[in-house]
């Protein structure tokens, strides 16, 4: 249960850090939530792609918990795009499927639900001529944590 706070609202804008050391965690969960206090978590949050693929956040940066949806979806279909080019620079391979799934996580400070990333998988199918196997052999070769079978 969520104890009132004793302070006026004005109050809670012009608090010391020791009187901010004395809340406790559903005071300032209210006072985050009702816009009085920023949480510090959530403004210092980055985001950060780590594909190698040439699409936005190559470096760190802060997206608004408000904004990271929609910045995380539009990030993500960036990677589905880039599935559909590839196969269409190659000619002959078609992308069988892609899907994208977006995780959400809870802050730990605010206790707010936000968008804490995304995860884009592609298939791509390559026409079985000996320019599409070369394809698959470059692919395979360049894209880390492919699985790849060879006899010993």
């Amino acid at each position: 249960m969520i104890n009132n706070i004793s302070r006026s609202s004005a109050d809670s804008a012009n608090l010391s850090p020791a009187e901010m050391q004395e809340l406790s965690t559903q005071e300032k969960r209210l006072l985050v939530r009702t816009g009085k206090m920023e949480c510090q978590t959530c403004a210092s949050r980055k985001y950060q792609d780590g594909s190698n693929e040439m699409v936005s956040f190559k470096s760190a940066a802060h997206i608004a918990p408000e904004a990271a949806g929609a910045a995380v979806r539009a990030h993500e279909q960036e990677h589905v795009a880039n599935a559909y080019n590839k196969a269409a620079e190659h000619g002959n391979a078609r992308v069988l499927n892609a899907s994208v799934s977006i995780q959400t996580a809870v802050c730990p400070e605010c206790g707010r639900t936000y968008v804490s990333g995304g995860t884009t998988k592609t298939q791509i199918k390559y026409n079985e001529d000996a320019y599409g196997q070369n394809s698959k052999a470059i692919d395979r070769a360049t894209v880390p944590g492919t699985n790849m079978d060879e006899k010993l």
